[in-house]
């Protein structure tokens, strides 16, 4: 369901060219997708709440496949890749929080940080196919295969989630009359600062994910690399760095059930923060140790992801989880997708007009602002003596 989520991020070295776009177009393309993105979560985790996550699930997989195949034959030029990338990102949000409801649903909370780790795990898997079926076909047809190619794959997974949810119970749960989500985060310190976390975790995380591609290209171009061939590359590596990520969700989850959530989530958000205030100022380091930085950078930076989702499932109840993870991700995904415009405008002020991008570290930094605010909310949370 996610092949056709980072095959714009792959591409963007070669659509800034071919479709005549600034940094700061190109970085609105990204944008688009976010606000549409963070819209659909907001809307999908909502009703969930009112018609079950099963269902919400299910339905968002079906628009999801039609939206990846509009993208990926009609979508030529900015305002049509704008149009339409906005487009698939407001149908793909029931792809997201209702999973994690559903995991909430199944998983007791000893074994719940394990599940959900894995649960995200498979989103950072499916970025990495994408990226990886995006530089295949970048060498193969260019950008208009590796669209095509990226929005069929989407069908696939639907067969698949159908298979996998056809004897799950699609539960709704009732609700306390009188009382509104208002009230209940009103109430609940630790799940305001959950929220408050996620939404820094997403600016610098979303920023991240839609420039860092483009950042290795034009590292890897500088040491001799065409640009096409350097794209391929770029997206190999980046797609490397996702698994890397899997691997992080993974293994967080896990480790949060062992130490607990707030030990994990102080630890992984400041390394994250101090990489996205350095990495971009090591531009000029051989390839191989840019790359290793930018492995650690991907673990750090997504390993908070299914600690914050596990810990809300546990500090907000079953019947308000939906709307609660709703006003989270349009928060969350709001700030992501303001994030990609800002470093793009960034990248434009610190380096010469219509030439390549030399100068990436300020633009970098202003993702670090959101991983540092994300280790506070982390610092000021408390969590329950016990996970049982």
């Amino acid at each position: 369901m996610y092949a056709n989520f980072m095959v714009y991020a792959a591409c963007i070295p070669i659509l800034i060219e071919k479709w005549e776009m600034s940094a700061t177009q190109a970085g609105s393309i990204s944008s688009a997708f976010m606000i549409g993105y963070a819209v659909s979560l907001f809307i999908f985790a909502w009703l969930s709440d009112y018609f079950g996550a099963k269902r919400l699930f299910l339905l968002s997989a079906l628009l999801s496949s039609a939206s990846a195949l509009l993208f990926g034959f009609y979508a030529h030029s900015y305002m049509t890749g704008l149009i339409l990338y906005g487009v698939a990102a407001c149908t793909q949000g029931g792809l997201y929080t209702p999973a994690i409801m559903l995991f909430s649903e199944r998983y007791e909370p000893s074994r719940r940080g394990t599940a959900v780790g894995y649960l995200i795990a498979s989103t950072s898997v499916g970025y990495a196919l994408s990226l990886v079926i995006s530089g295949v076909c970048l060498s193969w047809g260019g950008y208009r295969a590796a669209f095509i190619v990226t929005g069929c794959l989407p069908l696939l997974g639907l067969v698949l989630s159908y298979l996998a949810l056809r004897k799950t119970t699609n539960m709704i749960y009732p609700r306390m009359d009188g009382i509104k989500v208002r009230t209940i985060l009103m109430r609940n310190l630790n799940a305001r600062l959950l929220m408050a976390g996620y939404t820094f975790h997403c600016w610098e995380l979303l920023g991240m994910w839609s420039w860092t591609p483009a950042f290795f290209t034009v590292c890897l171009a500088v040491s001799g690399d065409s640009i096409g061939q350097a794209a391929k590359l770029g997206a190999y590596l980046v797609a490397t760095m996702h698994v890397i990520g899997a691997l992080a969700s993974a293994s967080m989850g896990r480790m949060a059930d062992y130490l607990g959530r707030r030990v994990v989530l102080i630890q992984v958000a400041l390394i994250g923060a101090g990489l996205s205030f350095v990495i971009g100022w090591l531009s000029a380091l051989p390839v191989w140790l840019l790359v290793a930085f930018g492995l650690i950078y991907y673990f750090s930076a997504i390993g908070d992801s299914p600690v914050l989702s596990t810990a809300l499932t546990e500090a907000v109840e079953p019947n308000y989880l939906g709307a609660v993870l709703a006003v989270r991700s349009l928060l969350g995904f709001a700030a992501g997708g303001v994030s990609p415009i800002v470093f793009g405008i960034v990248l434009d002020l610190t380096n010469a007009p219509d030439t390549k991008p030399e100068i990436w570290g300020w633009a970098f930094m202003v993702l670090g602002i959101g991983g540092f605010a994300a280790f506070l909310c982390a610092y000021f949370y408390r969590e329950p003596s016990k996970i049982s």
